[in-house]
Order: structure tokens, then sequence, then C-alpha cells
């Protein structure tokens, strides 16, 4: 029995995920982008895995710079996450307004995210509609440890299964 888009989305979506911000950097570009797709993937070396859509400015960066950030935000502030699902603006100290530095990498850290992880790629697979990153972890950090990081559960926010027409 064939299984349509509908309740492959219906069903995919409700896939527990964390919820977080993606800094990347290349070539004097930088962006933050929201993502749900994220993993630990191993221990020894700690290896984290991000899927990024393909088209994404994100991507772009990510392959160019060699690395990314994940930053682990408030489940009571996700509106932030609106924000970063297009590309962000950077004035050069800001992305979307809020404030971020660089660590070990060069990517940007966010300054209020709950905890970070500064990942240098390692490998790389296309899959489609999207790559996996991983990247292992060369820096991190915790800014709160007594607050429940985000997840797409908190928000009204939607992601993978099918493409929907229209998008993308």
């Amino acid at each position: 029995m064939a299984v349509d888009d509908e309740m492959l989305n219906r069903v995919t979506w409700k896939i527990p995920n964390a919820l977080a911000l993606v800094g990347s950097a290349a070539g004097g570009e930088r962006n933050g982008m929201t993502t749900s797709w994220i993993t630990q993937l191993s221990m020894e070396p700690v290896l984290i895995g991000i899927g990024v859509d393909n088209a994404a400015v994100t991507h772009r960066l990510i392959a160019d710079g060699g690395s990314f950030t994940v930053n682990l935000w408030s489940s009571e502030d996700t509106r932030t996450f609106v924000k970063f699902s297009k590309p962000a603006a950077d004035d050069g100290e800001t992305l979307n307004g809020r404030p971020v530095r660089t660590e070990v990498t060069g990517a940007p850290v966010f300054d209020e995210a709950i905890a970070w992880m500064d990942c240098e790629v390692r490998f790389s697979h296309d899959f489609g509609t999207h790559t996996l990153f991983v990247g292992e972890v060369v820096g991190a950090g915790i800014r709160d440890d007594e607050t429940r990081p985000a997840a797409m559960s908190d928000t009204r926010m939607k992601y993978g299964g099918v493409k929907r027409k229209g998008h993308g």
C-alpha cells in the first residue's frame, strides 16, 4: 500500500527534533539558519550531523568554509527561529540583530545561545534535497545550564516529510 504525501508529512513531523540556529561563514560572508535536523553521530571523536537544504545559503557557506556552529536556544524564546528561516542580515556585529562572536573555526556563535558547539566538517554526503554535514566538535560552551533547549514541538513550525507544493 502506497503512503500518500500528506501522511508522510504528518508522520515525519512527529519525530522529536531539537531546534537550533546553525552559524556558517566563508569568504567574509556569514549566516545563521534555523535547523531541526541535528544529531550526535559518534563519541570518539564527538561528531555532530546536521541536514542542510542543498539550495540554502548555509549549505554553500558550510561547504566553502568547512565549519559550522550549532547554537541551542531557550524553549522560552522560539520566536527567534522564524527570523532565521531566510538568509540573515549581517551588520558586522549581529545576525538579524542577535549578537555573534567567533570561537575556534570562525563560524558565528550566538551570544544568546544557552549552549553551543563549534564544528569542523569531517564528512559530507548529498542525499538528494539535503546534505548531511558531519562536524567534529572543536569548541563548546554553556551559558545557561538550567534552561531547557528549544524543540520543534515548542513551536507551530513544521519541517520534513515531502516537499510541499509551492515550497522550495
